[in-house]
């Protein structure tokens, strides 16, 4: 029976086949030498996931790499079976002479990763029907609440979230990033991202998140699944 896995139990399940948990997800990229290869392999993945294919797998295939994203729509979590089919598509690859990876310390422009993008509101309920309609998104599979996050329905932008506020700011600026990295690479996005002027406003909830800002303020999470159960 399928069944919803912790973050822990999500991550720990598949890091050795190369894939990671990031967000609610299983992610993991595979480094190709063409698109009719990236396209090759992308087929050699549904064929292996077979009828489960459309309810738990995203295909992002370029030139470059194939990005493969791993999360039951039904249930919007990892599930055994994403862990299964993320097994399967490892072997696939590998049969073709790839293999899958986060890319991680490999040289790559950037590891896997999911971004989201936070608005604070003091009243939540009164501007996420303007942000649904303007951005053209949706809620997540049951959650369809005056202050729920959006998601786009073809999952090609990132998810949009609200946090309360319980004043108004002064400043002008309303809208932080949240980028989601494997917990082993947060390290190394933290060390770039100050190492390139930026500032460490909060570390009280790391490694859940850490909150930096830019030399003009501009804030920005770099966050994990770390630290969230319990």
């Amino acid at each position: 029976m399928e069944q919803v896995l912790s973050r822990q139990d999500a991550s720990e399940a598949v890091e050795g086949a190369g894939w990671r948990f990031v967000l609610g997800a299983l992610l993991t990229s595979v480094p190709v030498g063409s698109l009719a290869r990236a396209i090759g392999l992308a087929a050699d993945a549904v064929a292996v996931c077979g009828g489960d294919a459309d309810r738990h797998l995203r295909v992002d295939a370029r030139p470059e790499r194939v990005v493969f994203t791993l999360q039951s729509l039904e249930h919007a979590a990892v599930t055994t079976l994403d862990v299964e089919l993320a097994l399967r598509i490892s072997a696939a690859a590998d049969k073709s002479g790839l293999s899958t990876e986060p890319e991680i310390g490999t040289g790559a422009p950037r590891s896997v990763q999911t971004l989201e993008i936070a608005i604070d509101a003091l009243d939540i309920g009164g501007i996420r029907g303007f942000w649904r309609a303007v951005l053209g998104y949706t809620g997540e599979a049951g959650a369809e609440g005056p202050e729920d996050p959006l998601i786009d329905p073809v999952g090609q932008g990132p998810a949009v979230w609200f946090q309360q506020m319980d004043q108004a700011r002064p400043q002008r600026n309303r809208i932080h990033f949240d980028i989601s990295v494997p917990h082993d690479e947060a390290p190394r996005r933290l060390e770039a991202a100050l190492a390139a002027g930026g500032r460490l406003v909060s570390a009280t909830r790391a490694p859940a998140f850490w909150v930096l800002a830019d030399q003009e303020g501009n804030e920005a999470c770099i966050t994990t699944w770390q630290g969230r159960d319990g």
